[in-house]
């Protein structure tokens, strides 16, 4: 036998109608159809009980009709005999022509009696034929009944389809709407994100600059600048392990989409204000000619990825300054050949290696992790799809089954919207 479906009015797909899904639909259609049936039985009962009391009244009409006849017959059969007796007794005493006028009344007679018998014959007759007509009108009567029976049965199943389809339109039309909406307001957001200020941004890199410094250096004192004050954004002590501070860095973070040289002459008056041997700036957007890092006017420019080897070159420096400085103190020459070192190519070029180093490994990081937020991202949209087709099928199908269509938990409406009007995944906490 072959299972009902319906057909998404979306993806034009067949649905088959499960025991599960149409039984609580099948099972009430059944129950109305069965109840019209037995109002139409117990009419059609009705009809036959009067039919057989038209019957009963005929065939007592009929044998009231026989026995008069057969009493007239019987009346006249003695009438005649009693004549016949008599004219018997007067036939002796009469002439032949009284004779033959007896005869004549008797043939008058026997000719009314030959009428009345043909007009009981057509009587019954008649009642034959109404017998008969009654018969033809019974089974015309019960065709007629069974005719209506079917035609209503096929108003109910195209008016029960009509009513699941419009309901089926409204649940497709809210929808559509509600996707509608949330598609704006997903918009919406995509947008407000996107335009995120600068300033955010910048506090963001600033506070991932003092996280990375923080985490590398633990021994050192990270000390962000409070809001609202001068001199740079973090300042950088650094401390030997064993507790013996060897300097400072001033490190100013930027997040903009052009470089400005006026950055480097308030670098340096900070710098002088914090008594800071160092200043960095550490920027998204380079000067020219300045590919990853460079020391320009005193102060050096880096970009975030190179942050960390740049960094680590830095506190060496001033790490082992600070030692050369404890091991020969008053020796002005090892500190003038120390600093013709940092400020010569061959220092330039050690720190360039590894800040090279590390932009590669930065780089390479960089690009598994695009590659892992991509994958993401198209597992969270395939997820997505595959939520909204469930939805959608079981909305339609609680349009069609109504209230007998058991609650399906994480899909039900209450799911959608949370308690402070914000739409919510389904599914989601």
């Amino acid at each position: 036998m072959t299972e009902p479906t319906i057909i998404c009015p979306d993806c034009k797909n067949e649905i088959k109608l499960t025991d599960s899904l149409a039984a609580p639909l099948l099972e009430s259609t059944r129950r109305e159809y069965e109840q019209r049936i037995r109002e139409k039985d117990g009419d059609i009962a009705k009809q036959e009980a009067s039919i057989r009391e038209r019957e009963e009244s005929v065939a007592k009409a009929k044998a009231t009709i026989d026995e008069q006849i057969t009493a007239k017959l019987q009346q006249e059969r003695t009438k005649i005999a009693a004549e016949e007796a008599k004219k018997a007794k007067l036939v002796m005493a009469t002439d032949l022509d009284q004779k033959a006028k007896e005869i004549a009344d008797l043939h008058e007679v026997l000719k009314q009696r030959d009428l009345k018998l043909a007009d009981a014959q057509k009587a019954q007759a008649e009642l034959v034929k109404k017998q008969r007509e009654l018969d033809d009108a019974k089974r015309e009567l019960e065709l007629t009944i069974e005719t209506r029976v079917q035609s209503g049965l096929g108003l109910a199943r195209e008016q029960a389809k009509k009513e699941a389809e419009d309901a089926l339109r409204l649940k497709v039309t809210e929808k559509e709407q509600t996707i509608t909406a949330m598609q704006k307001q997903i918009e919406e957001l995509k947008r407000k994100a996107e335009q995120g200020s600068q300033q955010l941004q910048g506090e963001v890199q600033e506070l991932e600059l003092e996280a990375l410094l923080t985490t590398k250096f633990p021994f050192d004192q990270i000390l962000p600048v409070p809001k609202g004050e001068h001199g740079g954004d973090v300042v950088h002590r650094v401390v030997t392990p064993i507790g013996q501070p060897c300097g400072t860095i001033l490190w100013e973070s930027k997040r903009t989409k052009n470089w400005s040289d006026s950055w480097l002459v308030k670098l340096r008056e900070d710098q002088r204000a914090a008594k800071a041997e160092i200043a960095v700036i550490v920027s998204q957007t380079l000067p020219k000619n300045v590919d990853t890092f460079e020391s320009i006017d005193g102060v050096w420019v880096t970009h975030p990825k190179s942050a960390l080897p740049v960094a680590m070159a830095l506190r060496q420096m001033l790490m082992e300054v600070a030692s050369a400085r404890q091991a020969s103190e008053g020796q002005q020459t090892k500190m003038e050949l120390v600093y013709q070192y940092l400020m010569g190519p061959r220092f330039r070029q050690r720190v360039q290696a590894i800040v090279e180093g590390f932009s590669t490994m930065h780089e390479d990081l960089h690009k598994e992790r695009k590659v892992i937020m991509k994958q993401w991202a198209k597992r969270e949209e395939q997820i997505d799809r595959v939520m909204q087709a469930t939805v959608g099928m079981y909305g339609d199908l609680q349009g069609i089954a109504g209230k007998t269509l058991q609650e399906i938990e994480g899909l039900e409406l209450k799911a959608l919207d949370g308690p402070d009007g914000d739409i919510k995944e389904p599914g989601g906490n």
